[in-house]
């Protein structure tokens, strides 16, 4: 057996716990599946609990496709208090008493501010966040107390709904967004419109992409039974095909592709639909490469064995 064969390939679905970061989760996996070859998809901070999409072996190849989906969450929103990080783990910048109208007209200044949150194309990410200045991460240089000039970046909110605790004084939202969309950003957003300090005091995401929290398990269910590292993997086909539009190659396809040439339709038994990325099977399913329309023809985006 080569050593390749004896990799796992593949996607698991983990139920990242509370306090862990999503690199200590890929340090745990790693440990397990005895590679060094693990990555994720789609970072999640440690007070988020949630669907992390962790990749092994060739699968980590289609980290940029399947970053790039989007997310649904589940959010609280405490009032009342607004903190660095703007999540409940940072320090304490500003408390006030809850608005005046909390009590009595609390939902309709609510709904006018999450309005505007559906409508928003650009967002104001966090200060303390993994985008990276200079090659460094915003939230390093935060810490030092260097803190970065970030840059609105385009987002998209798909569905937004709510529900409301007064004597709690939080919001609890159900939220699709696009991918680089900071929910930390939208708590803090939201105190403002509503003219209340606050910040994000829970988050769980449901969904990254197709992958849902039907798919996954814990760390404790994967380290109690090691077995179910193979037995839950979703194989790299499989994952590609959640993620991407599928095309099939002919036989001379797939020795063009391998080659990294320009390919023609005549290369495919069934085209890959639209211009966006797509994954090229060959006959047997087997996922050959990652490629995308370009003018009139295919071009190989990243190979596969």
């Amino acid at each position: 057996m080569s050593r390749r064969d004896s990799l796992i390939h593949g996607v698991l679905i983990v139920d990242k716990p509370k306090g862990m970061t999503s690199h200590d989760v890929v340090q745990r996996v790693r440990r397990l599946a005895h590679t060094a070859r693990v990555g994720h998809a789609g970072t999640l901070d440690p007070m988020a609990t949630g669907v992390l999409v962790v990749m092994l072996g060739e699968a980590t190849k289609l980290g940029p496709y399947l970053t790039a989906e989007n997310k649904r969450y589940e959010a609280r929103v405490q009032l009342g208090c607004a903190t660095d990080t703007l999540d409940a783990e940072g320090q304490v910048l500003e408390e006030a008493p809850l608005p005046e109208w909390w009590a009595d007209a609390r939902g309709e200044p609510i709904e006018r501010a999450l309005e505007l949150e559906r409508a928003r194309t650009q967002q104001l990410p966090p200060v303390y966040s993994a985008i990276k200045i200079d090659g460094e991460s915003a939230h390093a240089l935060a810490r030092r107390g260097e803190a970065p000039e970030l840059k609105p970046r385009p987002v998209r909110v798909t569905s937004l709904l709510t529900s409301v605790s007064t004597s709690e004084g939080t919001v609890d939202l159900t939220l699709d967004v696009s991918k680089g969309y900071y929910v930390r950003s939208l708590a803090r957003d939201l105190g403002e419109r509503l003219g209340c300090p606050a910040h994000l005091s829970a988050l769980r995401r449901q969904a990254s992409g197709g992958f849902t929290l039907a798919h996954a398990l814990t760390l404790s269910e994967l380290e109690r039974d090691a077995t179910q590292l193979t037995s839950r993997l979703l194989l790299v086909p499989d994952a590609a095909a959640v993620a991407l539009p599928l095309g099939r190659l002919t036989d001379e396809g797939v020795v063009r592709a391998r080659q990294g040439k320009r390919l023609e339709a005549a290369d495919f038994t069934e085209l890959p639909s639209g211009s966006a990325a797509a994954a090229w099977l060959d006959a047997t399913g087997a996922l050959i490469a990652v490629g995308q329309e370009d003018e009139g023809t295919y071009k190989v985006l990243r190979g596969f064995f």
